[in-house]
């Protein structure tokens, strides 16, 4: 799979609007990615949940945690499912809805500088070699189109947000996603 960015959007990705987003203060310069998981009912993947979740269109009645979640208005950029497929549901310039209240290096509103990726997944569950694989070549470009990121700033949710969030938790490997990372370069 081979992936650029073309009016700051993913080519080789699907797009499915989001109406959860807004713009990024004047001036911001996009210089950290963060990597989520989700997967909506919890533990169960392959779904149409995650689309309804980001779109504001999820059957509540189709599963009890639904509940808990409805009144959530939320996206990410992008969305790397646990076969490799990739949607994005914001552009790259706008300010998707992923990190909640987060800091990173004494900044706060992490929302406004960085690009949000949910892998398909749970805290606790290996994510796929696909996704790693699919992750890697994303950040590369990501890395490649906006210089002021680079590998070092790759974070967590749980990184910006540790007292609220966990993802992608333990089971995922950062020590894997690096040596991706290095090998292309």
């Amino acid at each position: 799979m081979s992936f650029s960015i073309k009016n700051h959007c993913l080519d080789g990705a699907s797009f499915i609007a989001s109406p959860n987003f807004n713009q990024r203060p004047q001036g911001t310069v996009i210089d950290l990615i963060v990597i989520h998981n989700i997967s909506l009912p919890p533990k169960q993947f392959g779904g149409p949940a995650i689309i309804d979740f980001f779109t504001n269109e999820l059957d509540v009645p189709q599963d009890p945690y639904f509940n808990t979640i409805k009144e959530l208005k939320v996206s990410a950029h992008l969305l790397v499912r646990r076969t490799g497929e990739v949607i994005q549901f914001v552009g790259f310039d706008q300010r998707a809805w992923h990190a909640g209240q987060s800091f990173y290096q004494r900044r706060e509103d992490c929302n406004d500088f960085s690009i949000g990726i949910e892998l398909e997944g749970s805290d606790d569950i290996p994510y796929e070699m696909i996704q790693y694989e699919v992750l890697s070549q994303i950040c590369q470009v990501l890395i490649q189109h906006y210089p002021a990121i680079s590998s070092d700033r790759i974070v967590g949710h749980s990184d910006i947000a540790p007292v609220r969030k966990t993802d992608p938790g333990p089971a995922f490997d950062w020590q894997l996603l690096k040596q991706l990372l290095d090998e292309k370069n």
